[in-house]
């Protein structure tokens, strides 16, 4: 399984945020559309940076409660790693762990936008191919009786 095959389960619908935007538009859109990131675009295909609901306390507890008129680019991660449709399942576990990442941006060859992975997608995606290799095994045990 890979990104493709993920993305054509749950769809490549990502939420962006302007860069022009403050920390508290971008909290009213995790609020909102309950996620836990938002991808940080001036034009919904270039990938300006990430921020998350962890940047969002963070800027809060560092700058109280003014943070939240700040701009988004003073506390979005702006150095965003990202993931290209064939790469595997395996291969994101690998990212998100090295990196304590929660949210993988999908590029395209071209280095547009083309859709997210959250780690709920990477676990559900590796429970689904768990669960066919078992059904695989218990087929052929079966067969072998």
């Amino acid at each position: 399984m890979n990104v493709r095959s993920i993305l054509e389960r749950k769809g490549s619908d990502v939420a962006t945020i302007g860069v022009d935007a403050s920390l508290a538009d971008a909290a009213a859109l995790l609020r909102d559309r309950r996620i836990g990131a938002l991808v940080v675009t001036p034009d919904r295909s270039t990938i300006a940076g990430i921020v998350s609901e962890r940047d969002v306390v963070r800027a809060v507890a560092s700058h109280g409660a003014s943070a939240l008129g700040r701009e988004i680019t003073s506390v979005m991660t702006s150095n965003v790693r990202t993931c290209n449709p064939g790469d595997s399942v395996e291969r994101l576990m690998e990212l998100m762990t090295e990196h304590r990442i929660r949210h993988l941006p999908v590029a395209d060859d071209a280095g547009k936008l083309a859709g997210i992975i959250s780690i709920g997608d990477v676990v559900k995606a590796r429970v689904t191919q768990l669960h066919i290799e078992n059904q695989a095994l218990a087929e052929y045990i079966h067969q072998g009786t």
